[in-house]
């Protein structure tokens, strides 16, 4: 792979506003800021679209692309739901001379780090406590009480890895984080 750009990563439980976070960056055109569609193999939800939010895959379509070394990281987060990054999206971004912003998983964000450790920057988005995020989830009204517990328990998981990440940044006022989010990506690029 060609590698002139930067990597900024962003990976947190569900509901520590990361998405949210993510969305504000793009939105700063001095930060010069693509994002970076990952691949699932889970079914579209709510307003979602193919090529825009993911790009959605079948599990077999996926199997195949794990098998011809297309991802720079992929994972099995849930029973037969995958995600991944494929190499074609991050090479698509650098060739419009910009630099790759992921929402990703707490271990897809690591293992891009571990791959490109100079060009990464990995910030871990905390939630101000498992709570709150609990409120936050419930508040989307988008998931199950079983997918709820689902993502605390996975939340409580991920947490652990936060240390790992170059920076925690704790999302307990967004507009704060966000100006926290844009002055670490500035100076990271710069």
């Amino acid at each position: 792979m060609n590698k002139e750009g930067k990597l900024i990563v962003f990976s947190a439980p569900s509901g520590s506003g990361k998405t949210t976070i993510v969305h504000h960056l793009l939105k700063q055109p001095q930060l010069n800021l693509d994002f970076s569609i990952s691949a699932t193999s889970r079914a579209s939800r709510g307003a979602e679209i193919h090529g825009k939010d993911y790009y959605f895959i079948s599990s077999e379509a996926f199997q195949q692309h794990i098998n011809n070394d297309d991802f720079i990281e992929y994972e099995e987060v849930y029973t037969n739901n995958y995600y991944g990054t494929l190499k074609k999206e991050v090479e698509r971004i650098w060739s419009l001379g910009k630099h790759v912003i992921f929402d990703i998983d707490v271990v897809g964000g690591l293992n891009i780090k571990q791959k490109f450790p100079a060009q990464t920057l990995a910030i871990f988005v905390q939630p101000p406590s498992i709570e709150e995020m609990e409120r936050r989830l419930r508040g989307r009204n988008t998931d199950s009480e079983e997918k709820i517990n689902e993502r605390i328990l996975k939340a409580e998981k991920e947490l652990k890895f936060a240390k790992e990440f170059d920076v925690i940044l704790v999302n307990d006022n967004l507009d704060t984080a966000k100006e926290e989010a844009i002055n670490l990506v500035q100076n990271f690029i710069n």
